[in-house]
């Protein structure tokens, strides 16, 4: 094994315990708007709402509709660097599973 794997870890395993701890930081987190990107621009596709994790599904709610399900083991979560959000990729539940990639940027709370 090299120095660098053992220091990093593989690139290509994902903890159950830890993708279980990310999961249960996004659930109940208020949305300020979720954006898309369709032929190269952003479009905003929501405002407000919260992030869910319900029955191993991740459900995203904005603007009063459902804008996205997916099980949560088949989810891609990247953080933003900026920390005011994430990127949710997955097969959406609601259009027979057309892979959607969503950034929901959180409301910011000052605490």
């Amino acid at each position: 094994m090299s120095f660098l794997k053992k220091i990093f870890g593989s690139a290509g395993k994902r903890s159950d315990k830890a993708y279980a701890e990310q999961l249960r930081a996004l659930h109940g987190q208020d949305i300020k708007y979720v954006t898309e990107y369709v032929d190269g621009n952003e479009n905003v596709v929501g405002r407000g709402g919260a992030l869910t994790v319900k029955d191993d599904v991740l459900i995203i709610d904005s603007s009063g509709d459902r804008l996205f399900m997916c099980e949560a083991r088949d989810v891609g979560i990247n953080y933003l660097l900026s920390g005011n959000g994430v990127v949710i990729s997955g097969a959406n539940m609601l259009e027979d599973g057309r892979v959607r990639v969503l950034t929901v940027h959180f409301v910011y709370y000052r605490r």
